[in-house]
């Protein structure tokens, strides 16, 4: 008996930009696992780690919407190149990484990166609008745990330290994207999963700030109370882990190599 062949869809598959990213996080784990101390070698092997680490998450973030959305009946994301994880493909590359990548190096704040469009009116229901925007955060969540979860099995232990440490600086970043992500900002997914449920009037109102959601959070963090409160929440998180939050405190340090002694 001959089975059918079904040949895969064309635009679900992980694109050559999406390759050389996972490429240089595991170039840069590599110089930070070979490391015995926190020479200027080595902060840069973190630095590229973190840095290249956080764009492959910034990746599957969008690729989790826009697989949801391709599921619930929004085909135009194949065309848009959204199921590839090509960051490029982004509706703003430059908002999406390169200002995340930058508030990173200098601040070690893990803002919410990539932006896909999509078309929710072809959702069959506002539940499934709100499962496609809780979908991005749920994979920070994920990543968040498993990465924390091998800090404290195996990098406790290790003599790998410089490594383990930026292991820890990442998932400290996301446990940073998955809060900020969360929060009912016009823009951010938190709206998104709440937004089906408003009313109409607002909806248009709000319409209108998206663009500027994340730029104003970041905004907000710059006032310093909001910032001493926004952490304390961040570190609290992280370690629920049962790690000390100054591990990823050390890590997001190290990957400022500029500043290395």
């Amino acid at each position: 008996m001959t089975l059918p062949f079904r040949r895969p869809r064309a635009g679900i598959r992980p694109s050559p930009v999406f390759l050389v990213v996972v490429a240089l996080t595991v170039a840069g784990g590599y110089l930070a696992w070979q490391a015995t101390a926190a020479t200027r070698t080595a902060r840069l092997g973190v630095f590229v780690f973190i840095v290249a680490g956080w764009v492959v998450t910034v990746c599957i973030h969008e690729f989790a919407h826009a697989f949801l959305a391709w599921r619930f009946g929004d085909r135009e994301v194949e065309a848009r190149g959204y199921l590839t994880l090509n960051p490029l493909k982004y509706s703003h590359p430059v908002l999406s990484i390169l200002l995340p990548v930058l508030f990173i190096a200098i601040g070690g704040i893990g803002l919410p990166g990539g932006a896909v469009y999509l078309h929710p009116h072809r959702f069959r229901s506002n539940a499934q609008r709100a499962l496609v925007s809780l979908s991005g955060p749920a994979t920070n969540i994920v990543v968040a745990v498993l990465l924390l979860v091998l800090v404290r099995r195996v990098g406790l232990h290790s003599e790998h330290g410089v490594f383990w440490y930026g292991v820890a600086g990442l998932a400290l970043l996301q446990v940073m994207a998955s809060v900020l992500n969360l929060l009912p900002v016009p823009g951010l997914d938190g709206y998104g999963a709440i937004e089906p449920y408003l009313d109409r009037g607002f909806q248009r109102s709000a319409e209108q700030f998206k663009p500027f959601g994340m730029l104003a959070l970041f905004a907000l963090l710059q006032i310093r109370s909001v910032n001493e409160a926004f952490f304390r929440v961040i570190y609290w998180l992280f370690e629920l882990s049962g790690l000390p939050s100054a591990v990823g405190q050390v890590g997001l340090e190290l990957l400022r190599f500029w500043e290395s002694t």
